[in-house]
């Protein structure tokens, strides 16, 4: 009998792909369900993204291995974007490596810097995938509370030092911000215990009404830390998958011992759409962010109808609420919601054990499909 990798009883399947075979089915068996569960953007890339795109898979060595670092036009547009939209320096040639998303870049960082037995800082609530990987590596994962009533910001003095510690804001799922004088807290803690951070930043430019910030915004930072960011959200490429990790070069040089052997380069086209997007004013953020205003009221409008509480200067694609009622099981909640209204609505709880009794709801729909969910509550 062939066994498999005792590691893999460490994890299950995650939770958005079995959900989303169960909303397939719904489907087959012809229900309309709509989907406010993942935050996967429905909106068209920046204008000529898709054409610069199209036109760079038609040069004679578009189809060709990449470099494992990327073209050299890639990063220093990503250079030239760290440094109009965050104000920060970044190295092309040695601080930045260009990703398949970000989300393979929480694996190359792990794997670079997590031997079995490691501590690691997990927020919770915070992004499972976090956990799953470092429970794939054998890592000892140390949780730190973020609790709705201290604005989702951990409690410095009730950490203890790790190898790596994992932080995001604009936060998921909460959508909590952070100060500049917060962060600096939080570099501080990280400098003194000598722990790694890792600042996972995807959301900065989304419904982020105060300044956006990197990491390196923070003086020192480079010393101890990365930060991930994407083209997912920004700019309404997740099927892309562009993603990049920015750090000093001693850092880099380590994920890339980890990355070169996974992959053979990001496709060259879309590394040339990557370049155009980034390349765009920031004025195009600008109209992106009056799309989710829209979409933003709409939920604020259903959340209201079931007396959930919810923070309205959050940011990012969603609307974390909190259950009022007696029974206060968000993931009950949400299977009655699926029930009663075909909607589907993701339980806090899968982002840890400080998410239960909240909803998320995600603003990736037309504004039609987001009235259509609300006229079928309200009706």
């Amino acid at each position: 009998m062939i066994v498999e990798a005792k590691r893999t009883h460490q994890i299950s399947e995650y939770f958005f792909s079995e959900k989303m075979k169960e909303i397939k089915n719904l489907k087959k068996n012809g229900l309309n369900i709509i989907n406010l569960g993942i935050g996967n953007p429905d909106l068209f890339p920046p204008y000529g993204v898709i054409q610069k795109m199209k036109q760079a898979s038609e040069l004679k060595n578009a189809n060709t291995y990449q470099s494992y670092i990327g073209i050299d036009a890639l990063r220093n547009a990503i250079s030239n974007w760290y440094k109009k939209v965050y104000q920060v320096d970044v190295d092309p040639e040695n601080e930045i490596l260009p990703l398949m998303g970000s989300k393979e870049g929480i694996m190359h960082i792990s794997m670079s810097y997590l031997d079995k037995g490691d501590e690691v800082l997990i927020p919770d609530p915070g992004y499972p995938t976090y956990s799953s990987i470092s429970k794939l590596l054998e890592a000892k994962i140390v949780y730190y509370d973020l609790y709705e009533n201290e604005n989702w910001i951990p409690n410095l003095e009730k950490l203890s030092k790790a190898k790596i510690m994992w932080i995001n804001y604009p936060h998921m799922p909460t959508g909590a911000t952070i100060s500049f004088e917060e962060l600096e807290k939080i570099v501080f803690f990280a400098k003194k215990n000598h722990v790694l951070l890792v600042h996972d930043n995807p959301y900065s430019l989304i419904l982020n009404e105060e300044r956006s910030f990197s990491i390196f915004n923070i003086k020192g930072a480079k010393d101890i830390a990365l930060e991930l960011n994407s083209l997912s959200k920004n700019y309404n490429m997740p099927g892309w998958r562009v993603g990049m990790v920015i750090g000093k070069k001693k850092f880099i040089h380590n994920i890339l011992k980890i990355k070169s052997q996974m992959d053979s380069g990001m496709y060259y086209p879309i590394q040339i759409g990557a370049i155009e997007a980034m390349n765009h004013d920031l004025k195009w953020i600008e109209g992106l962010n009056i799309e989710y205003f829209k979409r933003r009221k709409i939920l604020w409008d259903i959340c209201d109808f079931f007396n959930l509480k919810y923070e309205k200067n959050s940011s990012g694609i969603f609307v974390w609420a909190k259950i009022t009622d007696s029974e206060n099981n968000d993931q009950i909640w949400s299977e009655q919601f699926l029930k009663n209204y075909h909607i589907f609505v993701t339980p806090g709880r899968v982002f840890g054990h400080n998410g239960k009794g909240y909803v998320r709801f995600s603003m990736c729909c037309p504004i039609n499909i987001l009235e259509e969910a609300k006229n079928r509550i309200f009706s």
